[in-house]
């Protein structure tokens, strides 16, 4: 039997506020079957969903007609039909936003290929007609879909490249050329939102400096740098006057990096490159180590993107490239854009605010103390004499306990768990489903001193999906706790826990694994409370083991 990591993206998106009515058999109409186009009307044929399609050549139109014996219909036709639950938009870019808002409208959800809108008050409106009538909405993000960026995405979940430096894409080709919108518009969408979905967040800084070399003002090659508040950097170059086409993505960390590129085939599709820089006399030095190939299951992304689409509207699912996700890359290309044009650097913390629904509502005690600026999701409630801080994000269907302080610029995942007690600082990141026992402690810089100023000295301290920290348990700062590890009450982390590690003691040290479901494991590897099998794949890595690989 081989052993593989299951995938996790199967389940792992939330549900969303949409019309929770199930779908049994999702029926959808593609408007615009032209360049791209055509490739989601043969995907969602072949998947049984087609029942339309919208071609404003008559010519096309007839023969797409016959070809997929389907109804060629004019776009307002595909609204009124009440059989058609879904309309798919691959249509130029400057309609998505006045389409899709149309389609909203008409009671249609909607797939809208990258990009949503060309404004970010235009995709606003987006999100807002999707929460008033209860649609879903997804956006083309095709990448986030490829099982080889699945792969690598629950690789860094998982801590297995460390604590994350940087990422950079190149995305270079010769043509297609456009004079409407510039390269990076028409190529960076996708390095933008897989870039987003790694670092865990929008970017605090975007600069670019574009090129002009086919028609004035249209940019045919770009470079943009992002920095993150979580120290990351994010680096993408594209160009469409390149000898050769090239789609990579590299990731750089602590612990390893590891190189997505699309041109290679499946076998070597995602390499691991354990490198790591070991530190002699104060000085750094280069480990090198063998690439490794991981695994990954062919399957072409168009057509798991399509199946994403159609679950999330049979089950009333939010998508994981949803309007949402599609305003965050939106608000990257616009800071890009505005960077090229004035030759500065954008700050996106202090960019002018876009309109955006109603908060989502939550509780929070009359004792309580909630800054301007926080956000926080809907279902979370917040217990006696807590304070959140400005720009302190929190996702939904969270305790936080009693005098529990939060901020400012912290994250905090959905469906955690923070006991009375506990502080959370700048620079500490707690993913989705993170258990802070009372009282345990965050620091944020390694050697404080009252007289002495050091806030240009915090350091990060990402915490993984599912870990749980026990009560009066010390982080020491600029360490990370992997996926579903387990830090004992008392313990002192002063190095980097691996996902599923059982940690306990003064320094804390590893003495055990525990499973998912927060059970200890014994020689076996097996969880006692489900059954679930573990493996090692190396000394401090645990796996689920499975026996074949799953694919959301």
């Amino acid at each position: 039997m081989t052993i593989i990591t299951k995938e996790t993206e199967k389940d792992d998106a939330p549900k969303s506020d949409v019309d929770p009515t199930p779908v049994p058999t999702v029926r959808v109409a593609v408007v615009g079957c032209g360049y791209w186009g055509i490739n989601l009307v043969r995907n969602f044929h072949a998947l049984g969903a087609l029942a339309a399609i919208s071609e404003a050549s008559p010519t096309r139109a007839e023969e797409l007609s016959r070809q997929f014996e389907v109804p060629a219909l004019p776009f307002e036709a595909v609204l009124a039909d009440p059989a058609i639950h879904a309309v798919v938009l691959a249509t130029p870019a400057e309609t998505h936003a006045a389409l899709a808002i149309r389609a909203i409208e008409a009671g249609k959800h909607v797939f809208v290929e990258k990009p949503l809108a060309l404004a970010e008050a235009d995709a606003a409106r987006v999100r807002r007609a999707a929460d008033a009538h209860g649609r879903v909405v997804m956006v083309g993000h095709l990448l986030q879909y490829h099982p080889a960026f699945l792969r690598l995405k629950q690789m860094v979940a998982e801590g297995r490249l460390g604590r994350l430096r940087y990422v950079y894409s190149n995305r270079l080709n010769l043509g297609k050329f456009r004079n409407t919108e510039n390269v990076f518009w028409s190529f960076a969408p996708h390095d933008i939102s897989m870039i987003l979905a790694l670092t865990g967040g929008p970017p605090d800084r975007v600069q670019a400096v574009g090129h002009s070399f086919l028609y004035t003002g249209i940019a045919d090659l770009t470079t943009t740098h992002m920095t993150f508040r979580n120290g990351i950097s994010g680096h993408i170059h594209v160009s469409w006057l390149h000898p050769f086409k090239e789609q990579k993505l590299v990731v750089v960390g602590d612990a390893g990096m590891a190189v997505f590129n699309d041109a290679e085939p499946w076998g070597s599709k995602l390499m691991l490159y354990p490198h790591k820089v070991d530190w002699r006399d104060g000085m750094p030095s280069p480990n090198r180590a063998d690439a490794v190939p991981i695994e990954v299951l062919p399957a072409e992304p168009l057509r798991l993107e399509c199946l994403h689409f159609l679950d999330c509207v049979r089950d009333g699912k939010r998508p994981r490239t949803d309007v949402t996700e599609g305003i965050g890359v939106l608000a990257v290309l616009e800071a890009a854009q505005q960077s090229m044009k004035s030759g500065a650097p954008v700050d996106l913390a202090v960019a002018e605010p876009v309109a955006a629904p109603p908060p989502a509502p939550y509780t929070a005690h009359p004792t309580a103390c909630i800054d301007d600026g926080a956000a926080i999701g809907a279902g979370t409630k917040i217990w006696h004499f807590s304070h959140i801080l400005k720009n302190t994000v929190i996702g939904r269907d969270c305790t936080i306990g009693q005098n529990v302080v939060i901020g400012p610029n912290v994250t905090v995942g959905d469906r955690c768990k923070i006991q009375n007690n506990v502080s959370l600082y700048a620079g500490v990141t707690l993913e989705d489903g993170v258990f802070c026992g009372p009282s345990c402690v965050f620091t944020n810089v390694n050697n404080p001193r009252a007289e002495v100023e050091r806030k240009d000295e915090f350091r990060p301290t990402p915490v993984g999906r599912g870990a749980t920290i026990g009560a009066n348990a010390t982080i020491v700062c600029g360490h990370s706790l992997g996926a579903y590890s387990f830090v004992a009450a008392g313990a002192v982390v002063t190095k980097d826990v691996p996902p599923h590690a059982l940690v306990a003691g003064n320094p804390a040290r590893r003495i055990g694994w525990m499973s998912h479901a927060g059970e200890k494991l014994g020689p076996d590897l097996v969880c006692p409370r489900t059954g679930t099998r573990y493996c090692l794949d190396g000394p401090d890595r645990l796996v689920e083991a499975v026996e074949e690989a799953q694919i959301a």
